[in-house]
This record gives C-alpha cells, structure tokens and sequence, in this order.
C-alpha cells in the first residue's frame, strides 16, 4: 500500500509525525519515535521566554556588581519550569540529527522580531529540516486589531524567510477572524506550510483558593472535526502544505484528514496515552482501511471531500450551520436528532 506524502518539500513514508510534546526531550526517546514508525519528528517550542531568561542570567552573572537588578529575573518563569534550556534545545537537535534519519522540525515560539530570526537561524545552524512557527499569543490589549494582529503574524514570516533557508510551517489557533485571509497572505510571506490547529490550554478557576488553575487534558477524536472543516476549505484555495494536529486517533481519523487535503497528520495525545508503539498500530490499520476500501494510495483520495470537491459544499459553510439547528427534534425521553 502506498502512504507516501511529501509535506514541507519533504518526502515521507506516510503522514505520521510525532507532533511536538515531551516525547521528544531527550535521545533515546527520539530514537523509539523513529524506531516505532514516525514519519518526521517535531520538538516541542522553544520560547523566547527561555531564551530572555538566559541570556538575562548571562548578563547577570557577567556584571554581578553592576546596576541591573536582581529582581529582574522575577519576571520570566523560572528555568526549572523548562524541560529544555535554549543551549540544550540546540544540542539536543544537533544530537538528533546525527543519531536518527528522519527529518526534525524544530519549533519556535517568539515574540519579537530579534528572538524569531536569532533563534530559527540557530536551529537551522544545528540542522533543523524544517522549522514550525508556534503562533501562541493572547491578545488582552482593546486597542490592538485583528487585522494588526494577523499582520504580525505575515511579517514574522517575511522576517523568518529572510534568514533562513529550511522551509516554514505555521502553527496557528482557529480564533483568527480571517483565516482564509490570513492563509493566502502567509503563503504570499513565503510559508511553506500551515498546521491546523494549536490547542490553546485555557486555565481553571478554584473558587475555594480564589485562583487560577492551570488545566490539561488529552485530546481526543471529536477535537478533530474543527480541523477537518478549516482544513477542507483552505486545502482547495491553497497550495502549500497542510498539517493537522489535534484529536488525531485512529486510523480512520488520518483517512478523514487527508480526504479533507491534508499532507501529514501530527499525533500526540495519542502516543501520550498509548506510548510511540501506537504509530506502528496506527500504520498497519491505515493499511488495512485503504485496501479493505479499494484505495492503492493516500495521494489519490487527498482533498477529494474538500470544499471544492464534496457534493455539498454548503456543508462546510452557512448553510450547514442553519439546517443542523433546523434539524434538531425533541425526543420522547431524550433529545434526538432527526430528519
């Protein structure tokens, strides 16, 4: 059975990626990613929180008599918050590469300008085969507009593209406003690809300890089906790569994705829950679908059901929203749903 895909300019062996998560923080657990089956592996984001952190302790301890304040430090979460340090995070990838034949995607969340270039650059230096921009920004200020907003999001990609040469994902979150818009003029920017979507971890309240609480939860495969409406659509108006990560599962799932037009698939609940042994189970029922349905590959049935494509394309659109609220009965004891 054929699986082969080619996401980022890269060719793989099929749409399995280890998506960005622990399971990559040190060697031997990179090596069973490759050994189980992953296609591509993606570290998880280096933030430039990290970085600030430790460049401001550099500075600290150079000029330890100086004026700079010690309670600086104060402002940036400790490092011990951190599984990987900047300087680790650059010898880990340079370890990686030697070590493994898979491609790695790096990942990098930034928020200025310097800390994007500066440190894409050092990843492609330590060989990075690709690098995932981590859009993961919460807007609070009023008088900052979606449109500036999503212009930050363009120009840090311009930025990026003119300092490095490995190609550009960009990981996003579903709550931009235009996100066909935003979609077309990044790859105007020079993107290579788009993953759909970051999971934005949104804290608890404990109303007993008067507290914000930080909250995580797995996935799971109905998160899915936000990607697969995003990905349906944007897939038939554009032309560059396109990822989903969230609520990828099964088997079954990977089949829905690529329908939708999606290049490559990114697991991390998954392999959380199951361990990276579950890529392997993950291929061989892939395998098993394609025949038991009559496909010879992923790439013929890849985008057939996108917006373009499908037989009704008002699903995807208002239409679809209007008739499900209209199709909505009340049962005799619960609720049902019906024609």
């Amino acid at each position: 059975m054929d699986l082969r895909t080619t996401y980022l300019g890269l060719s793989l062996p099929h749409p399995l990626i280890a998506g960005a998560s622990p399971m990559a923080d040190d060697l031997d657990a990179i090596k069973r990613l490759e050994d189980c089956g992953a296609a591509a592996i993606v570290f998880r984001s280096l933030f430039e929180e990290q970085i600030t952190r430790e460049q401001l302790s550099d500075v600290m301890y150079l000029d330890h008599y100086g004026e700079s304040s010690a309670e600086a430090g104060s402002y940036f979460p400790s490092s011990a918050a951190y599984a990987l340090g900047p300087y680790q995070y650059l010898e880990l990838l340079r370890k990686a590469k030697e070590a493994v034949h898979v491609p790695i995607i790096a990942s990098l969340n930034g928020t200025t300008p310097g800390g994007w270039t500066e440190y894409g650059k050092l990843m492609q230096d330590a060989g990075a085969d690709a690098l995932e921009l981590n859009i993961y920004r919460i807007v609070t200020d009023p008088a900052t507009s979606s449109a500036e907003i999503e212009q930050q999001v363009v120009d840090t990609v311009k930025q990026v593209k003119a300092v490095v040469s490995i190609p550009i994902a960009v990981k996003l979150s579903p709550f931009f406003a235009g996100l066909a818009h935003l979609g077309r003029e990044l790859e105007a920017a020079g993107a290579d690809g788009l993953v759909l979507f970051n999971r934005f971890y949104q804290p608890d309240i404990d109303p007993e300890e008067l507290s914000a609480v930080r909250s995580l939860q797995l996935s799971n495969s109905s998160e899915l089906l936000l990607r697969l409406h995003w990905m349906a659509i944007l897939s038939s108006r554009l032309t560059l790569s396109l990822a989903v990560t969230g609520g990828v599962h099964t088997a079954v799932d990977v089949v829905k994705a690529t329908m939708a037009g999606a290049h490559a698939t990114q697991l991390v609940s998954a392999l959380l829950h199951h361990g990276p042994e579950q890529l392997r189970a993950i291929l061989a029922d892939l395998s098993d679908w394609l025949e038991d349905h009559e496909w010879s590959s992923l790439s013929e049935m890849r985008g057939n059901l996108n917006i373009s494509r499908v037989p009704d394309p008002d699903a995807y659109e208002r239409a679809n929203y209007m008739l499900m609220l209209q199709s909505w009965r009340a049962g005799r004891e619960n609720g049902v749903i019906s024609d």
